[in-house]
C-alpha cells in the first residue's frame, strides 16, 4: 500500500501516512493514480449534491470548483498556468522551459487560470446531474498523465523525465481497468459521456502536440495541463444546449 499513499499525498492534499520517497516511487505508484482520481471525485459528488441542495447550482458550482482546487493543492492549475506562459509566448524552446521553471505568473498564465476555472464553473452549473462526470473526469485525467508521461521529455532532470522512467506499458495497462469499468456505468446514465471521453483524448492529443513543437517534449507542468484540460473538455462535452 505504500505506492497507494504515495500517490495520494502526491495528486491530493488528503491524509496520507507519510513513506520514504525514492526517485522512481512516483512512476511505480502510477497504477493507483485513477484510484486517486476515483477518491477524489467522490469527494466532489458528495459535496456537490449537498451543496446543490443547500445554495442551488450557480453557487453550488463555484464551492465544488473552490474545493476541487483545495483537494488538490491546486498542483495541475500551477500546471496548467506555467504551460500558459511558456508554451504560448513567442520566445525559443530554451527560453519557454526558462518561462515555466519561473515561479512567476505571467499575463497568459493568469488569463489561463481564470478561463479554466470559469468553464468549469459554467459546466458544472449547466449540468442538472453533474455527480456521474465529477466521477469520471479525475479518473480518466490521472491515466491520460500516465500515457502523456510516456512522450519524451523535454528536460534531461525534472519531475516528468523521472516519472517517465520509471512508468511501465504494464503499470498504464494495469491503471487503465477502473477508467474502462466506470465507462461502462457512465454509458448506460447517458451516452454523451462518450463524446466527454473523446473530446478529452482530443484535448490531451492536442496539449501533447503543441508541447512537442514548443519545448520539445512533456514536462510536469505538461502533465498538469493534461489534467485540467482533461477535465474541463468532459464537462463542457456533456453539457446539453
Amino acid at each position: 500500500m505504500d505506492r497507494f499513499w504515495l500517490a495520494l499525498s502526491f495528486l491530493t492534499t488528503l491524509p496520507a501516512r507519510q513513506v520514504a520517497y525514492q526517485s522512481d516511487g512516483l512512476g511505480k505508484a502510477a497504477p493507483w493514480f485513477p484510484l486517486v482520481g476515483l477518491l477524489l471525485g467522490l469527494i466532489l459528488a458528495a459535496a456537490h449534491s449537498v451543496a446543490l441542495w443547500l445554495f442551488g447550482p450557480a453557487l453550488a458550482a463555484v464551492l465544488v470548483v473552490v474545493l476541487w482546487a483545495a483537494l488538490t493543492g491546486g498542483l495541475h492549475l500551477d500546471g496548467l498556468a506555467d504551460c500558459c506562459d511558456g508554451l504560448l509566448a513567442s520566445a525559443p524552446p530554451a527560453r519557454r522551459l526558462e518561462i515555466m521553471r519561473d515561479p512567476r505568473v505571467g499575463a497568459f498564465g493568469v488569463t489561463g487560470l481564470v478561463l479554466a476555472l470559469l468553464l468549469k464553473v459554467a459546466a458544472l452549473s449547466s449540468l442538472p446531474v453533474a455527480w456521474p462526470y465529477l466521477l469520471l473526469g479525475p479518473v480518466w485525467a490521472r491515466w491520460w498523465i500516465l500515457l502523456a508521461a510516456r512522450r519524451p521529455a523535454a528536460r534531461a532532470q525534472g519531475l516528468g523525465s523521472t516519472f517517465r522512467e520509471a512508468l511501465t506499458p504494464a503499470a498504464i495497462l494495469t491503471a487503465a481497468l477502473l477508467p474502462l469499468l466506470l465507462l461502462g456505468p457512465a454509458l448506460w446514465w447517458q451516452a454523451r459521456s462518450l463524446l466527454g471521453i473523446a473530446l478529452a483524448a482530443l484535448v490531451c492529443f492536442a496539449v501533447l502536440r503543441l508541447a512537442q513543437a514548443r519545448i520539445g517534449g512533456v514536462t510536469g507542468d505538461v502533465l498538469g495541463a493534461v489534467v485540467e484540460l482533461t477535465e474541463i473538455a468532459l464537462l463542457v462535452a456533456v453539457v446539453r444546449p
